[in-house]
């Protein structure tokens, strides 16, 4: 740095003084930061600044320093601009292939959805005959003995239209052509179909419910952050958000890798020296799947004016890349054109939680443990049951998953219950018509009567009485940007009004995403689908460092220390369709200005449920107890939630002699998942 002062002071000395003032030379050390150009390119820059704008009018004070970088800056953005143009248009001319018109149709489709009354001509492309014979048609297909008439025009036709009655078509067959299993026929109900720490035994069911609760709740999320005005989002807040986002891990990373500050640089800039360019993964092509050839490299303003540059990465042994990704890459950007990445750093993990052994022992008597040598006594071990919505299949609202739920924690007197929404699920071919029966409460009066009045009936009747059966049981309901009766549209997400909802004493609503400590354990939940989203937008350089998929994808979200990684969201076009009439699914309504809410703050949780529509699962990844649920109701058959069994922490003498060290609750040796079918 001394050097760099004595070389600008050499070349922008100024007459009658003896060196540059501090305000002038830092933003001169500013633009050699951001451009990586030392002090005598600098100066030559001043030079061609200082004859465009008329060397006898401009000498160097403070507003000149600061139009001059400004200039610098245009001219930097105009010459990307200009290569990113002749690239594109070299792209197109040689790789561009036209491509054939379906048969009997216009060439662009422009005819397309003008006669809405007339099927549309099928297309004689095999790909996307194969592709239609695995997607699940969104609409009911005409039948063999109407083949020769027009469907109904979906704007005007409801479901009488269709041949619906509630949601099911008369002949018993639901819409999409699936017949749906009844409830009370599923097979293998309380089948286990995995289980992880299998040496250790399920929960044993005392003999009656608890006295009092052995749970003691506490939320370490700041749960009124979450009651923000949502669409009400501004540029700039999000752009700031984005930019620390990206400083902060930029910071940790100097720290961890005692680095220091010229071992970074601004990847935009053309240089032949190595530098450690910090930023945000994205793609030059927004509206389809990030690959290799559209991988960018944004910064922040701080470290390289928001640029983004092309990233060629083909010099990695192997990394895995998703939209929205904060790494840290070691390499060059020798012709300007782009950034070329010779080694990726490790991003440092969160320290894993940890109490005072005297904790550990006032929590031991808590739970009913009294004798050291008994630490594997079932009884001892909580029972938490975890699962995720939908509650019910789509041809009904009986919610008889839900029933069977509350009635399993009733019967093995369950410690905790975690209900992740969607619990009232807007997409749900009857909640989004409105076409469906009330219940019959004297309660409800029907001209009167709104969403919050059937979920006070249909979701909060069956808690109510589980709450009367064990009194003792701690109830925690997680909303999702799903859920029909939270007002909030966007994540993360305030909690459910408990009141208006009639929900019970023991009931405990929390934000989305959110992080609870149940007695010492710490436990984060999200209901928004990140594993799914993950899995879509990953790509994969070389061989990856781990083969399993379902390990792989978490292991991203602690890296990253946030409940959603992942940005910009998947289109919701990209999704699974929905059951709803028009079949778009809901996707993930991000306020950006808000996306701090979802970060990790201090510690790495001891479990992460993270609920998916990737196959359930329960894992160990980087020390964290991993757990994807399933949803306990699929659109047309049952599903599946996890039963946990976490016995005690064990302290050893030489812990205790060190009261006040903190010790690990290692949660991952000591409890019991199974992935259970309802």
């Amino acid at each position: 740095m001394a050097d760099t002062k004595e070389e600008l002071n050499d070349y922008f000395s100024i007459p009658g003084q003896s060196s540059i003032p501090l305000d002038i030379l830092g933003e001169l050390q500013s633009i050699m930061r951001l451009h990586s150009i030392s002090a005598q390119e600098l100066f030559y820059k001043w030079e061609s600044y200082s004859i465009k704008m008329g060397s006898e009018d401009t000498k160097l004070d403070l507003r000149t320093a600061r139009a001059f970088k400004k200039d610098v800056q245009e001219i930097l953005e105009r010459e990307t601009r200009g290569k990113a143009h002749v690239r594109s248009a070299d792209k197109r001319g040689v790789h561009a292939t036209p491509r054939a018109a379906a048969s009997n149709s216009d060439a662009y489709g422009m005819l397309d959805g003008l006669t809405p009354n007339t099927p549309r001509m099928a297309t004689t492309n095999g790909a996307s005959k194969r592709k239609a014979a695995f997607e699940t048609p969104a609409f009911p297909k005409a039948s063999k003995s109407h083949t020769k008439s027009s469907p109904t025009d979906g704007r005007t036709g409801g479901l009488e239209a269709k041949g619906l009655n509630n949601g099911v078509p008369h002949n018993g067959v639901p819409h999409n052509g699936v017949a749906s299993i009844p409830f009370v026929d599923r097979q293998n109900a309380g089948q286990i179909i995995e289980t992880l720490n299998g040496h250790l035994n399920p929960c044993e069911p005392p003999m009656a419910p608890p006295a009092e609760t052995r749970i003691k709740l506490t939320a370490n999320t700041d749960l009124k952050k979450f009651f923000y005005k949502p669409m009400a989002m501004h540029l700039s807040e999000a752009s700031e958000v984005l930019d620390d986002r990206i400083d902060e891990f930029m910071s940790f990373l100097q720290v961890h890798h005692n680095l220091e500050d010229s071992a970074f640089g601004n990847p935009a800039s053309k240089s032949t020296s190595e530098i450690i360019a910090v930023g945000r993964v994205a793609s030059d092509t927004p509206d389809s799947k990030l690959n290799l050839a559209s991988l960018v490299l944004e910064t922040s303003r701080r470290t390289g004016a928001g640029l983004r540059v092309p990233l060629k990465v083909d010099a990695l042994p192997s990394h895995e890349f998703f939209p929205g990704q904060i790494v840290a890459l070691r390499g060059i950007n020798a012709s300007g054109d782009y950034f070329s990445a010779r080694g990726a750093l490790d991003v440092p993990l969160l320290p894993p939680a940890a109490s005072l052994p005297s904790t550990l022992d006032i929590i031991k008597d808590r739970v009913g443990y009294a004798d050291s040598d008994n630490a594997e006594a079932s009884s001892c071990a909580l029972n938490v049951i975890i699962s995720s919505g939908p509650y019910t299949a789509d041809d009904n609202l009986d919610f008889e998953p839900l029933h069977t739920l509350c009635e399993k924690a009733s019967e093995t007197y369950a410690d905790a219950l975690i209900l992740i929404g969607p619990l009232f699920d807007i997409e749900h071919p009857l909640l989004a018509t409105g076409d469906f029966d009330l219940p019959d409460d004297p309660s409800i009066e029907p001209d009167k009567a709104t969403l919050t009045d059937a979920f006070r009936i249909m979701v909060a009747g069956p808690l109510r009485r589980l709450a009367q059966a064990v009194p003792s049981i701690t109830i925690i309901l997680v909303p999702s940007v799903r859920d029909a009766v939270n007002k909030h549209v966007s994540w993360p997400q305030e909690p459910f009004g408990k009141k208006e909802l009639g929900l019970p004493k023991q009931a405990r609503t929390v934000s989305n995403p959110v992080t609870v400590s149940l007695n010492e354990i710490v436990i984060g939940i999200s209901a928004q689908d990140i594993l799914y989203d993950l899995r879509r937008e990953e790509v994969v350089v070389g061989k990856p460092k781990e083969n399993n998929m379902l390990s792989r994808l978490p292991r991203h979200v602690i890296q990253q220390r946030h409940f959603y990684p992942l940005f910009p969201p998947v289109n919701r076009e990209h999704l699974p369709k929905a059951a709803t009439e028009e079949g778009l699914a809901t996707g993930m309504p991000l306020d950006i200005s808000y996306l701090k809410l979802g970060e990790w703050l201090n510690v790495r949780p001891d479990v992460l449920i993270l609920p998916s529509a990737l196959t359930p699962f329960a894992k160990v990844v980087e020390s964290v107890l991993v757990v994807n649920t399933g949803s306990i109701s699929k659109k047309r058959a049952p599903g599946t939630y996890a039963q946990l069994a976490i016995y005690p922490r064990k302290v050893t003498d030489d812990e205790h002699a060190a009261e006040s060290t903190m010790v690990g609750h290692k949660v991952f040796e000591r409890a019991r998942v199974d992935i259970v079918r309802i």
